[in-house]
């Protein structure tokens, strides 16, 4: 089976598209052996994971199975690990730990007095009513503004976050910004309540503010056994996501209309592009496979800058080792992108990455045994291009300077 072959089977696309692309990208770049080079780097990958994992058998049954214990095994071993980190809490020492992983360094944020001055402006009364508060004001003297910005999600509605979204954030510039870390908060139990309809439907309890470089934890524990290890990736991820919205930020600060694209990137507003011309990717920020199978963009190349959140915030875990708790995760080191085709019955394609693994772990516990591989597809995709860019760098730098066109040509 030759390259185009090998990979078009996972990706589930045509061989003749990949080799086009192939030959295409050659011409463009220079670079005529990446596929060639992605094989075999990927079947390597495997090989190397299930030697280190003792598996002789390698049917798609027991490579499931391996990849589930092995994510079982290590969310114990991260969690006889926390009681070591400081923190009241299992939430505070997880958030510690997270920090502590996390390589990103200080970013560019919208300062925090300005927050309280937007919910001066638009008062959320279903807030204050729920705080018993008679004003912002008063709020503020029990809570941190951001903490009051993390919970309108799970009490306003959105009709009115929408509404002082659009009044709001109007008049931003560079000056409103400053250069901070990135924090990560733990929301008190006040917020148990309220917050327990967001986890029902998000099925995680962690999500950001990336105007002002913050990370919350909603405190409610789900006990489903991958999930703590799920979330805890997911933790990490949001650095690297927070991160790279922070770049972009000052990248924008400095052009014309700031404000109006300052609120494009929060709302997520990529362009949606159906069709590529030869020597151009699309920027898409869906899990395709996970949305719908059918869309049409699922067979076209593209990059995903959710993959490459995952990539660096997995990377993050699987570098750290504590030796004297044996907390080693290095065996998911680079895996996002691995996938293969095994046999059940008929063909199944299987992802190597954590993340994917441990959402299969909490579907089997949960009694559904759901294997996922949408995350591992798309970053394939992301690691095709990363290659043809020249490397991680050159491409957050494309992903950049093409984040409000939809598309990177070549």
């Amino acid at each position: 089976m030759d390259a185009s072959e090998n990979l078009g089977r996972v990706l589930g696309v045509e061989k003749t598209a990949l080799e086009k692309l192939g030959a295409e990208m050659e011409k463009r770049t220079g670079r005529g052996d990446i596929l060639q080079k992605t094989a075999e780097k990927n079947a390597a990958m495997i090989e190397r994971t299930l030697d280190l994992l003792n598996s002789a058998n390698h049917s798609a049954p027991h490579v499931k199975s391996i990849l589930r214990e092995t994510i079982l095994r290590h969310e114990k071993h991260l969690l006889s690990f926390l009681p070591e980190m400081p923190g009241d809490t299992e939430f505070h020492k997880a958030a510690h730990l997270a920090r502590k992983i996390a390589t990103c360094g200080k970013g560019f944020f919208l300062k925090k007095e300005l927050g309280a001055e937007i919910l001066r402006k638009r008062e959320p009364q279903k807030l204050l009513a729920y705080l018993g508060a008679k004003n912002i004001d008063e709020a503020l003297k029990s809570h941190d503004v951001t903490e009051l910005f993390s919970t309108l999600r799970f009490i306003e509605s959105e009709e009115w976050m929408h509404e002082t979204f659009d009044q709001a954030y109007n008049n931003f510039t560079a000056k409103d910004f400053e250069e901070r870390e990135i924090e990560i908060s733990v929301l008190g139990p006040e917020w148990k309540t309220v917050s327990a309809e967001f986890v029902k439907k998000k099925h995680h309890n962690v999500s950001h503010l990336k105007e002002f470089g913050v990370i919350f934890v909603n405190p409610i524990k789900e006990d489903v056994p991958g999930k703590f290890f799920r979330d805890f990736a997911l933790l990490l991820h949001y650095f690297h996501e927070i991160d790279f919205y922070s770049k972009l930020f000052r990248k924008y600060s400095a052009e014309p209309d700031f404000a109006d694209n300052f609120k494009q990137l929060l709302r997520g507003d990529v362009p949606e592009v159906y069709k590529a011309e030869p020597g151009e990717w699309l920027m898409v920020q869906r899990y395709l496979w996970k949305l719908n199978p059918e869309d049409p963009r699922r067979f076209l190349p593209r990059v995903n800058p959710e993959s490459v959140h995952w990539a660096r915030g997995e990377r993050d875990l699987t570098a750290f080792k504590a030796p004297e708790a044996h907390l080693d995760f290095s065996i998911w080191h680079d895996l996002d992108w691995v996938g293969g085709i095994f046999a059940d019955g008929g063909e199944e394609v299987l992802s190597f990455d954590l993340e994917d693994n441990a959402m299969s772990l909490v579907s089997f516990m949960e009694g559904q045994d759901q294997s996922f591989n949408y995350h591992q597809r798309e970053s394939m995709w992301t690691k095709l291009f990363e290659e043809y860019a020249g490397g991680e760098e050159a491409m957050e730098k494309l992903l950049i300077e093409n984040f409000n066109k939809g598309v990177i040509k070549f």
